[in-house]
C-alpha cells in the first residue's frame, strides 16, 4: 500500500467540499482585505470633512458589509472545513481498524502496545492537519498571491512585479529555508516523542513491578531525562519559529513601506485619489495573514511523512506476509503469502458445523535468517478429534496455531479447512475456530455482556445456559446483581479461574466446531487448573480440540499427543502409547504428576 492512499483518495471523494472550502477561505481573506481597504478609504475621506454624509455613505455600508461578511464567511468556511476533515478522520480510523483487526491473532507479537497507541492517538490525528494547516492555507495563499499581483498590475506592472518578489519570499523562499533547517529536528522530535509514548505505556502496564522492585524513582529520572532531550529540540524549533516570524514581519514591513512610497507617488501623479493611500497600505495586513502561515505549514511536512511511513509499514504488513522460499536452484527469495481471501457462503456454512483440518508437510520461517519455526509438520484433525501439542517455549507451538487460524501462510506445504486454504477464510475464521488463551480480554462491563460477545444476537436464556455450562452458576448466584454484575477493567473483580470460566462461557456461546486452547490454565493453581480442564473437556464434547500446553495434566483425555521441539514433531501418539514407548515422555509426565 502506498503512502498516498492515506491522503490522495480523499481529495477525489471530497473534491466538491474541498473546492467549496478553498473558495470560502479565499473569500474570507478577500473580505478581510476589502474591510481594511474600505476602512482606510473611509478614514481618509472622513478626514476631509465632506459637506454631506452621503459622500461617505457608500464606504460606511462597505465597512459594515465586509465586516459582517467576513465573520459569516469565516464561520461557514470553518464549518465546511472541519466537517470535511472530521469525516476523513472517521474514515481513516475505520480504515486503520480494518487493517489491524485481521492481525488481532498475533498483533501483540508484531507491534508494541506503545506503537499501536501512538498510531491510533497521534499519527491519524496528525494527518488531519495535512488539510487544515498545510494544504488549504497554502492553496489559499497561492490564490491570493495571484489575485494581488494581477490586481496591482492593473495600476502598475513594475510595482506588481516588486510585490510579487516580496510575496514569493513569504510563500516560497522562507518556507523552503524553514523546511531545510528544521526537517531533521522535526523528524527526530516525532520519533523521540513516539519513543517516549512507548516507554510511558510500557511503564504504566508494568507499574506494579516498578514499585515492587523499588525502582520507580529510577524510571521517573530516566523518563524526565529523555523528555528533557526532546524538550531541548522543541525549544530549538520554537527559537527558529520566532526568527522566522521576525523575518516574515520584516518582509511585510518592507511591503508596507513600498506600498506607502508607491501609493504616494501614484497620488502625486494624479493616478489615484490621495484618499486611497491608506486603503492600499492597510490592505497589506490581512493579505499578510494568508502568506505568513505558509512557512509553518511547510515545516509540518516531515512530521506528516513520519506518520505516513508508520501507517504504511502497518498497512504493508497486513497486505503481505513475507517469508522465505526456495526456488528449484535452492535460491532464497521473498514470497507473498497472502492468498486471495474469501470462501463461498455454502463452504462457510458447512465449516461452521463440521471441520476437517489438514496440514501437509508444512514449513514456515519468519525471515530468511531464521530457522524454520515449523518444519515439515503434517496433521489430520477430523471433526471431534482432540489433540494436545506440547513442548517448551520456542518449539513452534504458537506459530502452528497461527497457521491453523490462517493468520500466516506456510512457506511450503498446505493448511486446509474442508479442503480450502485456511487463509481464504479471512475474517470468517472466527465463525469456524474459537480460541481460549491464557489471557482472554474481559471488558469493563457486566458478566452477561462479556459472555454475549461470543454471539451478540444471543438471548438471555442462551447466555444463562452458557454460564451454567461453564459452571459459573454458583458464582453468579452468589452475586447480588447476578449476570448483571460489573467485571471492572480486565475482569479484575474476579479470580483467574473465574475469568477463564467467563471466557469459556463466551466460547461455548459462540458454538464453533473447532476450539483452540492456548495454555488457558497458565498461572492457575493445580486444583483450579484441573477443575477448569475438566469443565472444558466435558462441555466441548463433539468439538475438535487443539490444546497447546507446557504441562501434561489432562493429556490422558486427548486422542493424540504431539511433542514438538525446534519446529519438528519428535513424538506423537496416544497418552498410553507414549507412556509405554517413550522414556522422555514418562519422565515429563512424572514431573507434572509427582506421586502418580
Amino acid at each position: 500500500m502506498k503512502q498516498e492512499q492515506w491522503i490522495r483518495p480523499y481529495f477525489r471523494v471530497y473534491s466538491g467540499r474541498f473546492a467549496l472550502y478553498l473558495i470560502l477561505g479565499a473569500l474570507t481573506l478577500l473580505s478581510a482585505s476589502m474591510l481594511m481597504f474600505t476602512s482606510g478609504f473611509l478614514i481618509s475621506k472622513s478626514s476631509l470633512q465632506p459637506y454631506n454624509i452621503l459622500m461617505v455613505y457608500v464606504p460606511i455600508v462597505g465597512v459594515r458589509t465586509f465586516g459582517i461578511g467576513r465573520a459569516v464567511i469565516h464561520y461557514v468556511e470553518r464549518l465546511v472545513g472541519h466537517d470535511t476533515v472530521l469525516r476523513i478522520l472517521s474514515k481513516m480510523r475505520v480504515k486503520l481498524y480494518k487493517i489491524l483487526e485481521p492481525q488481532a491473532l498475533f498483533i501483540s507479537s508484531r507491534y508494541r502496545t506503545g506503537d499501536l497507541l501512538s498510531v491510533l492517538a497521534d499519527d491519524i490525528e496528525q494527518l488531519q492537519n495535512v488539510y487544515i494547516r498545510t494544504v488549504f492555507p497554502s492553496l489559499v495563499a497561492l490564490i491570493l498571491y495571484a489575485a494581488a499581483v494581477i490586481g496591482l498590475s492593473g495600476f502598475d506592472v513594475v510595482f506588481a512585479g516588486l510585490v510579487a518578489i516580496y510575496i514569493f519570499i513569504l510563500v516560497a523562499v522562507l518556507p523552503y529555508i524553514s523546511l531545510k533547517l528544521t526537517r531533521a529536528t522535526n523528524i527526530a522530535v516525532k520519533r523521540e516523542r513516539n519513543g517516549l509514548y512507548q516507554k510511558l505505556t510500557d511503564a504504566v502496564m508494568g507499574i506494579s513491578d516498578w514499585v515492587i522492585s523499588g525502582r520507580q524513582a529510577e524510571f521517573v529520572e530516566s523518563y524526565e531525562r529523555d523528555e528533557e532531550i526532546v524538550a531541548r529540540k522543541e525549544q530549538r524549533l520554537r527559537a527558529w519559529a520566532r526568527w522566522r516570524s521576525l523575518i516574515g514581519q520584516m518582509v511585510v514591513a518592507a511591503i508596507v513601506v513600498s506600498m506607502v512610497y508607491w501609493s504616494a507617488g501614484q497620488a502625486a501623479a494624479g493616478s489615484i485619489d490621495p484618499t486611497f493611500i491608506v486603503a492600499f497600505v492597510l490592505i497589506v495586513f490581512p493579505l499578510a495573514d494568508a502568506f505568513l502561515p505558509v512557512s509553518e505549514a511547510m515545516e509540518r511536512i516531515p512530521q506528516y511523512r513520519e506518520s505516513l511511513s508508520r501507517l504504511d509499514r502497518i498497512s504493508g504488513s497486513s497486505n503481505m506476509e513475507s517469508s522465505v522460499s526456495k526456488d528449484g536452484q535452492g535460491n532464497e527469495s521473498l514470497t507473498e503469502n497472502r492468498a486471495e481471501a474469501g470462501v463461498s457462503q455454502e463452504a462457510l456454512s458447512k465449516a461452521s458445523r463440521s471441520v476437517s483440518l489438514e496440514l501437509r508437510n508444512v514449513k514456515f520461517a519468519y525471515s530468511s535468517d531464521d530457522a524454520n519455526s515449523v518444519d515439515n509438520v503434517s496433521l489430520d484433525i477430523p471433526q471431534g478429534k482432540r489433540i494436545a501439542i506440547i513442548g517448551r517455549s520456542g518449539a513452534g507451538k504458537s506459530t502452528l496455531l497461527k497457521l491453523i487460524q490462517g493468520a500466516i501462510a506456510p512457506v511450503s506445504g498446505s493448511v486446509t479447512i474442508n479442503g480450502l486454504p485456511a487463509m481464504n477464510y479471512g475474517d470468517d475464521i472466527s465463525k469456524v475456530i474459537s480460541v481460549l488463551n491464557q489471557r482472554p480480554h474481559l471488558f469493563d462491563t457486566t458478566i452477561a455482556n462479556n459472555i454475549r460477545l461470543g454471539r451478540p444476537e444471543s438471548s438471555e436464556e442462551e447466555i444463562i445456559q452458557a454460564s451454567k455450562s461453564a459452571q459459573l452458576d454458583e458464582l453468579v448466584r452468589s452475586l447480588p446483581a447476578g449476570l448483571d454484575t460489573p467485571m471492572r477493567e480486565t475482569g479484575q473483580r474476579f479470580s483467574g479461574g473465574e475469568r477463564q470460566r467467563v471466557a469459556l462461557a463466551r466460547i461455548l456461546l459462540q458454538n464453533n466446531p473447532v476450539l483452540i486452547l492456548d495454555e488457558p490454565t497458565v498461572g492457575l493453581d493445580p486444583r483450579t487448573e484441573r477443575e477448569l480442564l475438566s469443565t472444558i473437556f466435558s462441555t466441548t464434547k463433539g468439538k475438535s480440540l487443539i490444546w497447546v500446553t507446557h504441562h501434561l495434566v489432562g493429556a490422558e483425555c486427548m486422542d493424540e499427543v504431539i511433542f514438538m521441539e525446534h519446529g519438528v514433531i519428535l513424538m506423537r501418539g496416544t497418552h498410553a502409547e507414549l507412556m509405554e514407548r517413550e522414556p522422555r515422555y514418562r519422565n515429563l509426565y512424572a514431573l507434572d504428576r509427582p506421586g502418580v
